[in-house]
């Protein structure tokens, strides 16, 4: 009996000592799992990182030549805006006083004694300098504001879907798709009658092309203009700007709208 007792003891302490191992082995298994699940969490993670500040670098790198190229732009425009056309003569300097038979200059009549007969015509037209005719008729063409698709047509006979609103409406204008800093330019010569910030379209310039016609640009920033202003056509009205909250959806764009006698009328029947 003792030596059944002995066995059965034995026995039960080989059983503890290998449920113990086993228990020992799991854990270091469950805890050898949980460090490479780490592992490979933390190298995820590095590698997601290192892929976030490459394509941030890649960006840095295309916005500083995107800046550099619209630099460069700017500085031909102006340029070609701020060169000096030289007289073709000197008859602009002011006459040489005239020395008298004592020495001393000889002196000038009183202007309130000038005889007003004596004003020439080229005196009395630089005095008062003739504004340019504006003339613009249903056979007239405009140019291409700005080169894009157009991505919202004019529809004032039926109404269209503003993305951004989410809802259908009258369009008075083209909505012509571009680029942040695109150029725009003007569509034909004018006047600039007024220029503008509102919340639907941003800043808005006018310009009168005469006979009762306008142009409507909208979506700008930084334009080289002031109200009075004149324009010819190609000349810059200003760059497209981050769309407002109302064309969020529909991205960056040039509004751009014809105007007859303060009634909106279709710009694509005169455009090139």
């Amino acid at each position: 009996m003792k030596k059944q007792r002995k066995a059965v003891t034995f026995l039960k302490q080989k059983s503890y000592l290998l449920a113990a191992v086993l228990m020992l082995a799991a854990v270091f298994g469950m805890a050898g799992v949980y460090m490479s699940a780490q592992r490979s969490e933390k190298k995820q993670e590095e590698l997601l990182a290192k892929q976030e500040q490459e394509q941030r670098e890649q960006d840095a790198a295309k916005e500083a030549i995107r800046q550099a190229d619209l630099e460069r732009q700017r500085e031909q425009d102006a340029a070609a805006v701020d060169k000096v056309i030289k007289p073709a003569n000197d008859d602009f300097l002011d006459d040489p006083a005239v020395i008298s038979d004592s020495g001393t200059p000889a002196e000038e009549p009183d202007a309130a004694d000038a005889d007003p007969a004596s004003e020439t015509p080229a005196e009395e037209a630089a005095a008062d300098p003739v504004e340019p005719a504006l003339s613009f008729d249903g056979a007239s063409e405009l140019a291409w504001p700005m080169e894009g698709n157009v991505i919202m047509n004019y529809s004032m006979d039926q109404t269209t879907y503003f993305a951004t609103l989410d809802q259908y409406k009258y369009n008075p204008a083209l909505v012509i798709q571009g680029n942040v800093n695109d150029k725009v330019v003007s569509a034909a010569d004018g006047k600039v009658s007024n220029i503008e910030t509102n919340e639907v379209t941003g800043l808005t310039i006018t310009v009168d092309l005469g006979d009762g016609y306008s142009a409507i640009y909208g979506q700008l920033k930084e334009t080289p203009l002031s109200a009075g202003d004149y324009v010819e056509a190609g000349g810059i009205i200003g760059y497209v700007s981050e769309p407002t909250k109302y064309y969020s959806v529909e991205g960056a764009n040039l509004y751009f709208q014809m105007v007859k006698d303060n009634a909106s009328i279709d710009p694509m029947e005169f455009l090139q």
